[in-house]
């Protein structure tokens, strides 16, 4: 099982409420769609739209339509997998990477099939900066121990 159906089913197990993101529109058409990055689970409420550094992140789409096509200026898509998906309204997803370089901010993402075109924005946090202290104590080679 591929790690996109794996991450939304564990994403799932448990949960007590998953939601649509406020913010996904449709830009024409009158049938009913959504996008989002990623969805929300029992231990972690605050998911749907944010970019989560060093984890899986799986965007997901509600639309009709041949070729669903996800696009972000500061994500790549890979690994498209139909649905349905227990407990999320969605019918298609791709695992979503972000660009190297990419700073922390505000970005759209959409999702276009048949002529349709969904976007929502996503958060992106600071990177974490993992740098050892200059200066540190060093310890002895033991040529004094007695």
């Amino acid at each position: 099982m591929r790690k996109t159906v794996v991450f939304v089913a564990a994403a799932v197990i448990g949960a007590t409420a998953l939601a649509a993101p406020a913010t996904a529109q449709q830009s024409t058409g009158a049938a009913p769609g959504m996008v989002q990055l990623n969805v929300n689970t029992a231990i972690n409420q605050t998911l749907v739209d944010k970019y989560v550094r060093d984890a899986p992140n799986v965007a997901l789409a509600k639309c009709e339509g041949a070729s669903p096509t996800f696009a972000s200026p500061v994500l790549t898509f890979s690994n498209y997998t139909p649905g349905p998906f227990m407990g999320v309204d969605a019918n298609i997803s791709a695992d979503a990477a972000i660009k190297p370089g990419t700073a922390a901010g505000t970005y759209p993402l959409t999702v276009t099939c048949g002529g349709q075109t969904y976007s929502t924005q996503f958060s992106v946090p600071a990177a974490q900066v993992a740098k050892v202290p200059s200066g540190a104590a060093k310890a002895g080679d033991g040529s004094m121990a007695g």
